[in-house]
């Protein structure tokens, strides 16, 4: 096929402006630096609750794992929940000594009233969990339960999402999950004639429960 003159003339400028790479014009575009300063004194337990909270989700201070416990014993009485589903052995050892007879520790996940799991890390800035497939739990639990209560450490929160992947790259090296996934509030649309409605795509409800450890 016959290239047009004008054609071969912009394929020409083209490769040769393949052949001298041009350096970038702002170096420090990938983020080298936080565009976010925690304000100084700022305890990220509080900076998670508050943007958390304005997410419309749940937060709860437990002390230790005897609060944890009769936390979520209370939320359960509360709610009528008989059957809460956990994957995750270590968190069912946590838990067992508490006699929490509604916990649920087999595979089948039909009719559970709540899925339990832990999480990777809790960003402070943006009230998000962040969550992987490298957990205990997978992926299926913090998706298809009605309601999603997460168990999490002082010790997971990082400030913004970069030292969140950060962390990620620490604890997993070269072998990082399949699947990473910042889960901010309960799962919300607005697709429908621009009216939100909650619980859609995934937990209508999400409840954390930071054990200060």
């Amino acid at each position: 096929m016959k290239v047009s003159p004008a054609k071969e003339n912009i394929l020409k400028r083209v490769r040769n402006a393949l052949s001298q790479p041009v350096q970038l014009p702002f170096p420090r575009a990938e983020g080298n630096a936080s565009v976010y300063n925690t304000p100084e004194g700022e305890e990220p337990e509080i900076a998670f609750a508050e943007a958390f909270s304005r997410l419309q989700g749940k937060f709860v201070f437990c002390a230790d794992h005897e609060e944890l416990a009769a936390n979520l014993s209370a939320l359960a009485a509360n709610k009528d929940w008989k059957k809460v589903h956990c994957q995750e052995l270590q968190l069912v050892h946590i838990l067992s000594p508490y006699s929490l007879s509604f916990i649920n520790t087999g595979e089948d996940m039909d009719d559970i009233d709540a899925g339990i799991t832990t999480c990777e890390a809790l960003v402070a800035r943006t009230g998000s969990i962040i969550m992987s497939a490298a957990q205990p739990s997978g992926r299926s639990v913090g998706i298809f339960a009605p309601v999603h209560i997460v168990v999490a450490y002082a010790s997971q929160l990082v400030p913004d999402i970069k030292e969140g992947l950060q962390y990620l790259k620490e604890k997993y090296g070269p072998e990082l999950p399949s699947m990473i996934s910042f889960q901010t509030g309960p799962s919300r649309t607005a697709d429908i004639e621009k009216t939100l409605v909650v619980g859609v795509h995934g937990p209508r409800e999400v409840y954390v429960f930071l054990v200060d450890q």
